[in-house]
C-alpha cells in the first residue's frame, strides 16, 4: 500500500515516471517534429521494435502520446497537456530556489568582508 500526502497528484507521479527514462524522453523529442511509426521512433535505437513498443506503452498510460491508425500504420502522436502540468508543479519550487541562492549570496558576501 503507498500513502499519498493531501493534494498529491496522480498524472504527475505516472508523467514524472515516464520520463524519468532517457529513451522515452528521446521519443518525447522525436514526437516534437510530427507523429511517427514504430519503426520511425525506433530506428535511431539500438533495440527492437517491440521493446521501443514497451516504451510507447509506458508514454501512452502517462497521457504523453496518443496512438491511432492510418491504414496499415499505427501512428503515435505528442500529447504535451501532462508537461504543462509537471512545468506548472516544478515552477512551485522556483521561488524556492531563487529564495536559496540569494541566502547562498548572502553568505558569500558575508564570508568575503570577513576575509
Amino acid at each position: 500500500m503507498v500513502l499519498k500526502p493531501l493534494g498529491y497528484e496522480d498524472g504527475l507521479t505516472g508523467v514524472f515516471a515516464a520520463l524519468a527514462d532517457p529513451t522515452r524522453r528521446a521519443i518525447l523529442t522525436q514526437l516534437k517534429h510530427g507523429d511517427a511509426t514504430v519503426a520511425e521512433l525506433a530506428a535511431p535505437f539500438s533495440m527492437s521494435q517491440p521493446a521501443v513498443s514497451k516504451h510507447l506503452k509506458v508514454l501512452e498510460n502517462a497521457g504523453l502520446i496518443s496512438r491511432s491508425q492510418r491504414a496499415t500504420a499505427r501512428l503515435s502522436h505528442l500529447e504535451a497537456e501532462p508537461l504543462r502540468e509537471a512545468v506548472g508543479w516544478l515552477m512551485d519550487y522556483r521561488a524556492y530556489w531563487a529564495e536559496s541562492f540569494d541566502r547562498l549570496d548572502d553568505l558569500l558576501d558575508d564570508l568575503k568582508e570577513e576575509s
